[in-house]
C-alpha cells in the first residue's frame, strides 16, 4: 500500500487514522482532503492505491463521491467509514461499489485488517454485514430502505431538527429541491409531521447513535 487518499471533514479524525496507517506502513504517502468534491478531483488527477472516506461530509458526501469514483476508476478500492451503524448504510455502500464499510469506533482495531483484505482484492465485510446482506434480499424492506440515498440524507437532517434552509445549505441544493425530497420522504414513510419523522428515526435507531 503506497498511496492512500483520506477524506474526512474533521482534522482530528484524519490525524488519528493517519497515525494508524503510518504505524503499519511507514513509507505510505497519504493525501488529506476534507470534502467529497476535493476527493473526486484528486481521484481524477492522480493515481491511488486506496480511498478511505467518511460517509458524511459537507456538500458532496462519501456515498455520492463513491458513485462518481466508481465511474471514473472502477477498480480503485474505496473503504467507507461512518459514525452510523452497519444496519443503516452497509448494504447501500457495498451495492454502490465500496470495498468495505466500517464504523469509526472500530477503526483503531480493524482498519489495518480491512486494508489487508482489500489489498488482496477481497471485500471487508464483518459478520454483521454478511448477515445483513443475506437478509436483505429475502426480508421485507423497512419503509426507510425504500428511500433513495439523497432522500435518506435529507431524512436524517430533518429528523435532527434541521430546517429546510439549513439542509439546502448543508447539501448545496435549492430550497425547492429539499422541499420536494421532504414531500417524497413523508409519502414513502406515511408520515405527516417532522415530529413523527423524528420519532420514526429514533425507533429505527437512525439518529439515536449520534446523540439525538
Amino acid at each position: 500500500m503506497k498511496r492512500i487518499i483520506l477524506a474526512d471533514d474533521h482534522s482530528f479524525i484524519r490525524l488519528g487514522i493517519m497515525q494508524i496507517l503510518k504505524d503499519e506502513y511507514p513509507s505510505v504517502e497519504i493525501k488529506e482532503v476534507s470534502d467529497g468534491e476535493s476527493l473526486v478531483k484528486e481521484v481524477i488527477k492522480n493515481d491511488w492505491d486506496l480511498v478511505i472516506s467518511d460517509l458524511d461530509m459537507p456538500g458532496k458526501g462519501g456515498l455520492e463521491a463513491l458513485k462518481q469514483i466508481k465511474l471514473i476508476k472502477p477498480n480503485l478500492p474505496v473503504l467507507i467509514l461512518s459514525i452510523y451503524t452497519e444496519d443503516l448504510y452497509a448494504v447501500r455502500v457495498l451495492k454502490a461499489g465500496a470495498a468495505g464499510f466500517m464504523n469509526k469506533n472500530a477503526a483503531p482495531y480493524e482498519l489495518i485488517d480491512a486494508i489487508q483484505r482489500i489489498s488482496m482484492g477481497r471485500k471487508y465485510i464483518t459478520p454483521e454485514i454478511g448477515e445483513k446482506l443475506l437478509l436483505y434480499a429475502d426480508s421485507a424492506k423497512s419503509p426507510h430502505e425504500l428511500l433513495t440515498n439523497k432522500e435518506l440524507e435529507i431524512f436524517k437532517l430533518l429528523a435532527l431538527g434541521k430546517t429546510i434552509t439549513q439542509i439546502a445549505k448543508i447539501q448545496s441544493v435549492a430550497l425547492t429541491t429539499v422541499s420536494t425530497h421532504r414531500s417524497k420522504i413523508m409519502e414513502k414513510l406515511n408520515l405527516s409531521t417532522n415530529s413523527e419523522l423524528t420519532r420514526y428515526a429514533i425507533s429505527y435507531r437512525i439518529i439515536s447513535d449520534i446523540g439525538q
